[in-house]
């Protein structure tokens, strides 16, 4: 393999491909970091496979996706290769890291921390939009296509993500993202007032998805976004009202918002859907 070195940790026959986790020293976070990565078998030497990557929410790891979400069946029917990114550093040991469900480990948000001591290890936007993409793109037998979910946090990453780099990510869908975290409590007086800072609160909105859409001028996006309407977290912390409405006054952005009765936030809603989303992203990426 050519590229920043990559070592692999584990890899398991799934459908026709592998499901595989491995691990690198990220120079971004300055420590070492697990990503799970699906790679369809090969029908010939030179095949070369579009890449979409997932990232997880609060408390999850890279394992939560790969043993919860079902998503390989699919990813091996259209040839994608997959890629799960941790949702944090690890092993920083930084005060008040660990103290909380929904801030510090397994918590990154996907942006890059200002505050101390966070701005060090905490910078999941470069890490996903330039370190982890070009280790892809290096080791990996790849299109150069690439495009980006996530569910929940993971879902308010991908967003963000996938509209301020959509050169890079060229196709986009979420479940349940969180969708305006600057009108939430948990924005406000947990995660972006402790890595981003108060006194930086202008740059906050480059991290929350609805005010990016406010000000898009890209690409036209479809985005695909499934919603379960027994959510527990729906009114307070995910609002994808919010987003709807913003993607609404913006003709460069199209959201397709579904609900769906009796689902929850949790992997079983996710499953559910999964092949829809594969099936969203494929189409643009095959294309």
């Amino acid at each position: 393999m050519a590229g920043a070195s990559v070592e692999l940790v584990s890899s398991v026959k799934c459908f026709n491909g592998f499901q595989k986790v491995y691990k690198h020293v990220s120079k971004e976070l300055n420590c070492s970091m697990n990503f799970s990565l699906y790679e369809p078998v090969k029908a010939n030497p030179e095949e070369k496979f579009p890449v979409l990557f997932y990232l997880s929410g609060l408390t999850c790891t890279e394992q939560n996706f790969i043993q919860k979400s079902g998503f390989q069946r699919f990813a091996s029917e259209k040839k994608l290769i997959v890629v799960g990114p941790d949702t944090s550093p690890r092993g920083c040991n930084l005060p008040g890291d660990s103290e909380r469900w929904d801030f510090g480990v397994s918590a990154g948000c996907y942006l890059d921390a200002l505050m101390e001591p966070w701005s060090k290890n905490y910078r999941m936007y470069s890490y996903v939009t330039k370190e982890l993409t070009q280790l892809i793109k290096d080791n990996f037998p790849n299109t150069g296509k690439f495009g980006i979910f996530g569910h929940s946090m993971g879902g308010h990453g991908a967003m963000v993500i996938g509209l301020r780099n959509p050169d890079l990510f060229l196709s986009l869908s979420a479940f349940a993202p969180i969708c305006n975290p600057t009108q939430t409590e948990w924005g406000k007086d947990v995660a972006f007032k402790n890595y981003l800072g108060e006194e930086n609160r202008a740059k906050w909105n480059i991290y929350d998805s609805t005010e990016v859409i406010k000000s898009y001028d890209g690409p036209e996006r479809n985005i695909l976004v499934d919603q379960g309407d027994d959510d527990e977290f729906l009114n307070t912390i995910l609002l994808p009202q919010n987003l709807k409405a913003a993607a609404d006054s913006n003709p460069k952005v199209k959201v397709n918002l579904r609900m769906h009765p009796g689902f929850n936030h949790s992997y079983f809603f996710i499953s559910t859907f999964m092949a829809d989303h594969i099936e969203h992203h494929a189409k643009i990426l095959n294309a």
